[in-house]
């Protein structure tokens, strides 16, 4: 049956407004007429309705069948939930089941739905590529909403003994098109700006909370009267300084406009700490710590509240019922009420009942603590219609057909839904009575009492000791991570509840699913806040290139214990996608995602001039592997291996998408460049520390000396990854927080540097011996030692000094001691990665034995050597290691410390010295969890001018330390390279950087506006002149 190409239409049968229709006679006609070649439809048969939109016989005109039964239909059609006796075996059926989120309410009709072997699709999961529904009715409920409101507030005003404009108009419904209803409201703003309104209920205020689709609606409407718009916090102005709500001004002056207010989240509350800003993000994490003030800032001046805004029992109510009690008692002039959210009992807590397009109002009077169903008494008049739409009926069938109609054959035509569009495909909740794959999560989530645990939320209670409310983010339901998620709050023995579930069924749409973790110990629950970070991110060793990258496609916000992800609301987004979810990704993530909350407000409205925040957030898509995510988004930043950069800079100038990337740029990057110019993107690389931030210190004072018409003499940087003085508790005075492998190998390299116009040349074997003793003047208490740091001559070309001056030199800073205790280690061999004899074989050597081997100390007659810090001294100076024995003793406790000379045996991956090594520097040379990292970057410039006997000495430094985070600490290697380049993206965004090709932050457009972020971010910089 399924597959059949036959459609049947239902007869709605949930409300007797509901006359809209999923196919107008107009869309059957064209899916009949064109044959079922192209659409794939041969039937379409319409239960009779007598109260439909379309009248039956319309759609017989155009060659549909009318009849009862629908038994030889394949796919069935509707708009609401039909009554379950409706349901037949084996058939398809569309329509808003509201299931997906286990809804209570619901589960009967999925249940029927399974137990008939039926197949179910939902149209609020059908959801295009941009990641928006397809599907949906918001606007018309907006539209309908104030209309209704309108009509009624004319009434309620007669009432009180004053006649408006509004009187003549009706209800939404009774217009035969919106059209009509619109010349309708124009009419009545006609009159009010030729007649105007009586002024003793002006100014006439209307609220309108939220600003999505509902709301837009609702404001298209508003718009058609003489209007002006005021920000909430100049309400008080139209009242006029020091008038007493209580005594209104009545004059015969008449007032020829209304004024509207549009309110978000931010204008609702503000939190408890009065030197704290509202900041949304902190605001949906911790909602108790914010106070309600919509009813001391915004209600007071309202004369009606259009309320659009989604509202959970967690977060502050609009108005509570004391609030609306104590305002009417003081004189507000609030007059009405139109709930178009229907949120009974939520946001606006009198609003307890819902109301029907036939009797839309209702009347509370707070002075008594009443309900009224007339509008002719005391108090406010409130309308919650939760039908809306359908009062536009001919207009809303239309506008859901013309997308329906596009992949109706399609469903109609399939049997096997793995042949179906993802689009559709992704909005199959059930097949052939079983859940799909992506709708595994309903059982499990039925068991979450998401009634109890709102309520528990709102009342800042949990079942369990310890509770955190979690928000899982990305493509949790396609990849079946939704249900990862789940095995592993249950297996460490925590529960969970469902707050809230939006599912995104696209390659590009987000899932959004909001969670209360408890459990018992606090530890219990840190370890499955850091299990499910770990899902959110996956190794960095998965190479996008890599054939496995379509097993992995979670993009996910950063999980934050105490909270919630900053929620999408309604401001125009845009989109980076981050690749790679190493250390660098968390603080590139959290300045990109911060972007228009007010945290951001600060330092981003300062530095970068433009009103971007007020407009826009940042949607921070990271950890995916998956390159298609490219296509939604207007910027990549690519943290992977550098060998992966050139994949995903070709994928790049396929999709026209801007690339940053913190790695050096090399030859393969420098051949895309005119490619880059040609596809009109940017590919800006080197984008880090370094390099990246000494590129742009480096060319502020270069470009600064050559502006007045200056000389560069000598440029000498200095840069370096330490551990801050409390961490460097090891004889190297040195830590790894990522593997050793690359840093040991660094010590090998072979540089070239310039000094006093003598080039110089250090082979890789010489470069420890190399080292020179480095102070900082105004760090005098860091001990530092440098040595040269590869071919320091190419700066000069970069930087445009290399024909002027006679010194150039970079060089990689360490704390005092430590290139002669390396330079020792691999004198003894540690470093070589040959493959070693004694480690080829079967069984494995103890570190010991192979310590020894190095060090050729003989065994005594048991096999045994004795060994010990003396021992490895004496032997490290007889083989003529170092020279000095100072630098000998330090050596043998380095080794002692890493545990070379102990009796464990040696894995079976080390298959060299090198390795050896590394696995033991690895295990030793960790940071613990709260120790501090360091990053150390300093510039020297000297300067000659042509007018002036002295040379002026320029210098900056920058010094930033790990900072602790929510028990966890960032690294301060993760912070000075994760921030500029995320920096490089959101100059990217507001179009900052124009040039395209291949770029280096060593161009002004680049480097002045990022220096002044990386201030205003808390990244501090300092300079000095001599």
């Amino acid at each position: 049956m399924l597959g059949n190409g036959v459609v049947g239409i239902l007869s709605e049968s949930v409300n007797k407004w509901e006359r809209r229709v999923p196919l107008t006679p107009s869309h059957c006609a064209r899916l009949l007429h064109s044959g079922r070649e192209k659409t794939g439809i041969a039937r379409i048969i319409v239960q009779p309705s007598t109260k439909r939109i379309h009248h039956d016989s319309l759609y017989e005109d155009v060659g549909c069948e009318i009849s009862d039964d629908l038994s030889e239909c394949g796919l069935i059609l509707g708009i609401k939930q039909p009554k379950l006796d409706m349901i037949l075996p084996d058939r398809a059926y569309a329509f808003f089941s509201h299931t997906h989120k286990a809804q209570k309410e619901n589960m009967p009709l999925l249940d029927k739905i399974l137990a008939e072997r039926a197949s179910l699709y939902d149209y609020e999961l059908i959801v295009g590529d941009h990641g928006k529904r397809l599907l949906a009715f918001g606007k018309y409920a907006g539209r309908a909403g104030i209309i209704d409101f309108l009509r009624g507030l004319g009434q309620r005003y007669l009432s009180l003994g004053y006649s408006t404009p509004f009187l003549s108009l009706g209800a939404s419904y009774m217009y035969p098109s919106l059209a009509a209803a619109k010349a309708a409201v124009i009419s009545v703003g006609e009159e009010i700006a030729s007649q105007g309104l009586p002024s003793g209920i002006c100014p006439l205020v209307f609220v309108f909370t939220g600003s999505g689709n509902v709301s837009l609606g609702a404001q298209e409407i508003f718009k058609l009267l003489p209007h002006t718009f005021v920000e909430p916090s100049r309400l008080p102005e139209l009242f006029g300084k020091g008038r007493n709500l209580n005594s209104p001004v009545r004059t015969s002056k008449r007032v020829f406009q209304v004024y509207g207010c549009v309110v978000t989240s931010q204008d609702m509350v503000e939190h408890k700490d009065p030197s704290k800003t509202f900041d949304k993000a902190d605001y949906y994490a911790h909602p108790e710590h914010y106070n309600p003030v919509f009813h001391e800032k915004i209600a007071p001046y309202a004369t009606a509240v259009v309320n659009c805004m989604y509202w959970e029992k967690r977060f502050p109510r609009l108005l509570s019922t004391h609030q609306v009690q104590d305002l009417m008692r003081k004189g507000c002039p609030l007059v009405g009420v139109s709930d178009i959210t229907c949120d009974i009992g939520g946001s606006i807590e009198f609003v307890n009942q819902t109301t029907s397009i036939d009797l839309p109002f209702f009347r509370y009077d707070p002075l008594t603590d009443s309900y009224h169903h007339d509008i002719e008494g005391n108090g406010i008049i409130c309308s919650a219609v939760d039908i809306l739409p359908t009062e536009f009926a001919k207009e809303a069938s239309q506008h859901f057909g013309d997308i329906l109609s596009k992949f109706v054959g399609c469903l109609a035509s399939t049997a096997d839904i793995t042949k179906l569009p993802p689009h559709l495909k992704r909005a199959c909740i059930a097949h052939r009575g079983a859940l799909t794959s992506l709708f595994e999560y309903i059982p499990r989530m039925r068991n979450s009492d998401t009634e109890d645990i709102s309520d528990n939320l709102a009342n800042g209670q949990s079942n369990k000791k310890y509770s955190v409310l979690v928000s899982l983010s990305g493509h949790l339901f396609d990849q079946f991570l939704i249900n990862e998620a789940l095995d592993i709050i249950e297996a460490a023995g925590g529960s969970f509840h469902l707050v809230k579930c939006q599912v995104g069924q696209s390659t590009s749409a987000m899932s959004y699913s909001e969670l209360e973790v408890g459990a018992e110990d606090r530890d219990v629950l840190d370890q499955i806040i850091d299990s499910l970070t770990s899902i959110a991110n996956p190794s960095e060793n998965h190479g996008i290139v890599s054939q496995e990258m379509n097993k992995i496609s979670l993009k996910v916000g950063k999980l934050q214990e105490t909270g919630v992800k900053k929620e999408f609301d309604t401001k125009k987004r845009t989109s980076v996608l981050i690749l790679g979810a190493g250390r660098v990704c968390q603080p590139a993530a959290e300045l990109l995602a911060s972007i228009g909350s007010s945290s951001s407000r600060q330092w981003y409205k300062t530095w970068l001039e433009t009103d971007f925040d007020e407009q826009n957030d940042v949607h921070v898509i990271v950890a995916s592997l998956y390159l298609k995510d490219a296509e939604e988004v207007e910027v990549v930043v690519s943290l992977l291996p550098s060998s992966c950069h050139v994949v995903v800079a070709n994928v790049c100038i396929e999709l026209k998408k801007h690339l940053v990337t913190a790695s050096y740029v090399d030859n393969s990057m420098s051949m895309l460049d005119e490619k880059a110019k040609s596809a009109g993107i940017t590919i800006l690389g080197e984008m880090g520390l370094d390099p990246g931030i000494d590129h742009m210190m480096a060319m502020k004072m270069i470009n600064q000396a050559h502006v007045r018409k200056g000389k560069i003499k000598s440029f000498t940087s200095y840069c370096g990854g330490l551990p801050s003085p409390a961490a460097a508790n090891n004889p190297l005075a040195y830590k790894f927080s990522w593997n050793p492998a690359g840093a040991i190998r660094a010590g090998r390299n072979p540089a070239t540097y310039k000094s006093q116009d003598e080039t110089v040349h250090v082979n890789g074997d010489g470069l420890y011996d190399s080292a020179v003793r480095f102070r900082i003047p105004e760090l005098p208490a860091f001990a530092l030692e440098c040595l040269p740091n590869r071919n320091s001559l190419t700066y000069g070309e970069l930087y445009g000094i290399g024909h002027e001056a006679s010194t150039i030199f970079r060089g990689t800073l360490r704390y005092e001691g430590f290139s002669e205790i390396m330079g020792t280690l691999a004198r003894i061999g540690l470093f070589d990665a040959n493959a070693h004899p004694l480690l080829e074989h079967g069984s494995r050597p103890t570190f010991r034995a192979f310590l020894c081997e190095l060090l050729e100390i003989n065994t005594d007659a048991t096999g045994r050597a004795l060994v010990g810090e003396k021992e490895i001294n004496e032997w490290i100076v007889k083989l003529g290691h170092c020279k000095e024995r100072r630098t000998a003793v330090k050596a043998a406790k380095t080794i002692m410390f890493l545990g070379l000379h102990e009796q464990t045996e040696i894995p079976v991956s080390c298959q060299s010295a090198f390795a050896v090594t590394c696995h033991r520097m690895e295990e030793r040379l960790a940071y613990s969890s709260t120790e501090q990292d360091m990053v150390l970057l300093h510039h020297e410039v000297e300067v000659d001018f042509p007018d002036s006997q002295q040379t002026e000495h320029h210098s900056a430094t920058l010094l930033e330390f790990g900072k602790a985070k929510n028990g966890k600490m960032i690294s301060a290697m993760a912070l000075t390279v994760g921030v500029p380049v995320a920096i490089g993206a959101l100059l990217l965004l507001v179009n900052k950087i124009t040039t395209r090709g291949l770029l280096r932050p060593i161009e002004p457009e680049v480097y002045v506006p990022a220096l002044d972020i990386l201030q205003a971010y808390g990244i501090k910089l300092t300079e000095k002149t001599e």
